[in-house]
């Protein structure tokens, strides 16, 4: 699998959409930015809700992007941010875990059970999104070092891993947790991936 693609600003959008998908979505962001739109519930979401969910129909291939915008735009509060998750498909939940770093306003322990689930999950490209530069900043140690290793294990490449060099460089309980795992691995007959081969060589070693 690949990692994901950065984010494109609005600008960068633009010219790959259809005059009909750029319409909708000129609309969808003024929804988004209104400031009297009451706000949504699991019964009846908001329009720019509506329209979060139906990215992917009006914007096809660009509609990670478009969802991010519209979260960045929105704001939305802790609440309406799970309702999203819990309610969303795996895509849309993609775009909640991207959105994390442009919603600075949020606390972090609101949506560090967002993370935590899509760790537990076995969507590599959910977990690929779990692990970026909101993961970087705010996932506590115990809990990043275990999404390191459910990269490996799962094969989300450490590319994905936001920051890892900078985090691993001292990090002396993953390079044991790594080792163990690397153990494992060759007592099973079964080789090192480059990737831990790569996160042993960053980690810092007993001589």
């Amino acid at each position: 699998m690949t990692t994901a693609a950065p984010l494109d600003t609005l600008a960068a959008l633009r010219p790959r959409l259809t005059p009909t998908a750029l319409d909708w979505l000129d609309r969808a962001l003024a929804d988004a930015a209104d400031p009297h739109e009451p706000a949504g519930n699991a019964k009846e979401p908001s329009r720019w809700e509506r329209h979060f969910t139906e990215a992917g129909r009006h914007c096809p291939g660009d509609e990670d992007a478009v969802r991010c915008l519209l979260l960045a735009t929105a704001l939305p509060d802790a609440a309406g941010l799970t309702r999203l998750y819990a309610h969303g498909t795996a895509a849309e939940r993609r775009a909640v875990l991207r959105a994390l770093p442009l919603l600075p306003r949020l606390a972090p322990a609101a949506v560090l059970p967002l993370v935590e689930d899509a760790l537990r999950s076995n969507d590599t490209r959910l977990i690929a999104s779990a692990v970026g530069p909101w993961a970087a900043r705010h996932l506590p140690a115990h809990a990043w070092r275990h999404a390191v290793l459910k990269c490996l294990f799962t094969g989300v490449p450490l590319a994905a891993v936001a920051d890892f060099e900078r985090r691993a460089a001292d990090d002396r309980e993953l390079a044991r947790m790594l080792v163990g795992y690397a153990a494992e691995r060759l007592a099973a007959g079964r080789d090192i991936p480059d990737d831990l081969d790569r996160a042993l060589r960053l980690t810092p070693q007993e001589p």
